[in-house]
């Protein structure tokens, strides 16, 4: 299960724009945590657009409404089941997911006033369809990557 959550300005992603994210944020996070593209995996994955007015955000000190220009400011956050998360790997989505923003907004490059969270969640920690979740059930499904399964298994002591 991945939840990421994309903090932006009213009216700064387009609904074309937030289409575009809906598949590749959920694409930036899905391959390096299961090693491949896999198709049955995407369920796991929700992306929440949530827009607050410019006089609700405030980057340095002052709200956006009161700035000179108009700053570019987007928070990401990205809670992921407990696996294996080595740092490496989280680089890998925080650039991904910087670089499919980039793509979806038209610019060449990430704004540096776009920020992105990267949070494990413990694991027992998740809950859905009535209980608590576990990435290890999730491991036999045949979406992981051998090679991701045996991270998994070893980042969690399994």
């Amino acid at each position: 299960m991945t939840i990421i959550t994309v903090n932006a300005p009213k009216g700064r992603l387009g609904l074309e724009q937030r289409r575009e994210l809906a598949e590749t944020l959920t694409d930036a996070v899905l391959v390096p945590e299961v090693g491949q593209p896999a198709p049955a995996a995407r369920v796991g994955f929700q992306v929440h657009f949530v827009e607050r007015e410019r006089d609700m955000m405030a980057i340095g000190g002052r709200l956006l409404s009161d700035a000179d220009r108009e700053l570019d400011v987007m928070v990401i956050d990205i809670a992921v089941m407990d696996a294996a998360w080595q740092p490496d790997v989280r680089a890998q989505v925080i650039e991904r997911v910087l670089a499919a923003l980039a793509v979806a907004c038209g610019l060449e490059e990430p704004s540096p006033t776009w920020w992105v969270n990267f949070r494990v969640i413990d694991e027992g920690s998740w809950g859905s369809s009535g209980g608590v979740l576990s990435v290890l059930p999730l491991l036999g499904s045949g979406v992981f990557t051998e090679q991701r399964v045996k991270a998994v298994r070893a980042a969690l002591g399994v």
